[in-house]
Order: C-alpha cells, then sequence, then structure tokens
C-alpha cells in the first residue's frame, strides 16, 4: 500500500505560479506604482504654485490697502510706474504699482485715478508658479462732487 503525503498530493489547476506569470504580474504593479507616483510629484508641484499664487495675491491686496490708506493729494498717487520688492513668510515677490490719471472725452482730467498692483513670485520652479497676480482698483477724490466729505 502506498501512502500519499499532502506535500506530493497536487489537485487538478492548482500548480501555483511560474516565475514567468510572477515576473509580468510584478512590471504591472510596477509600472501602476510609478504612475501614482507621478501623480503625486504633479499634485504637489500643484499646491505650491497654488500657495505662491496665494501668497502673491495677499501681497497685492496688502499694497492696494496702503494705498486706499492715504489721502487723495499724497505723493504714493502721483502718475507713474513704481517698482520694488516685498519679502513675507520668507519668500520675495516683484511689486509693480502703476497709476495713471484718467481722463474725460474732452481731455480734461477726471478726478479718478487707476491704480494697477501688478506682483510677481521670484520663487524657483516651474514658470507657471511665477505668473503675476494683477488687481486693479480706482480712487477718487473726496473733495469734489455734490457728496463733499470733510476730514
Amino acid at each position: 500500500m502506498k501512502f500519499r503525503t499532502p506535500k506530493t498530493e497536487t489537485a487538478k489547476g492548482e500548480a501555483g505560479f511560474t516565475l514567468v506569470e510572477t515576473s509580468i504580474s510584478m512590471v504591472v504593479l510596477m509600472v501602476a506604482a510609478l504612475a501614482c507616483s507621478s501623480l503625486f510629484v504633479f499634485s504637489i508641484n500643484n499646491n505650491v504654485g497654488g500657495s505662491e499664487r496665494a501668497l502673491s495675491m495677499a501681497v497685492a491686496q496688502q499694497q492696494l490697502e496702503q494705498i486706499r490708506s492715504v489721502k487723495y493729494e499724497d505723493s504714493t498717487l502721483n502718475t507713474g510706474t513704481t517698482n520694488f520688492t516685498v519679502t513675507t513668510g520668507g519668500r520675495t515677490y516683484s511689486v509693480q504699482r502703476i497709476v495713471a490719471d484718467l481722463t474725460n472725452s474732452d481731455n480734461t482730467l477726471k478726478q479718478l485715478k487707476r491704480i494697477t498692483i501688478t506682483v510677481t513670485p521670484r520663487a524657483s520652479g516651474p514658470t507657471w508658479t511665477r505668473t503675476p497676480v494683477v488687481l486693479v482698483s480706482y480712487r477718487s477724490t473726496l473733495a469734489s462732487g455734490s457728496y463733499l466729505v470733510t476730514d
């Protein structure tokens, strides 16, 4: 009588995986893992770029608030272009402030100025993260017209 042990006994269709099948499955899993890792790198870059743009917007709003706090006759609101840099949160930004007088249809000056603030991050990285943020605002004098306001 011949005794069979579980080690020598194999059922049909349960022979296991071959080395070729295992290698192919490992390659497929590796390709999927590389695709996921590149997605993570892409999302990290996008988050950094979004953060840069949000901080640029904050710098632009801060600059605009500073201009709103001065009187209409202040030298800060003289017509022209001013370029300077601002460092905040350990990051440096190029700021361009353009103040322009607006004119009526008969070329007389309006009591209105157009203020354009452009903030560009100086961070290293992809070019799109250094795209400028532009805010435009208008400032009028409070001393003309039928709504005279005195300080």
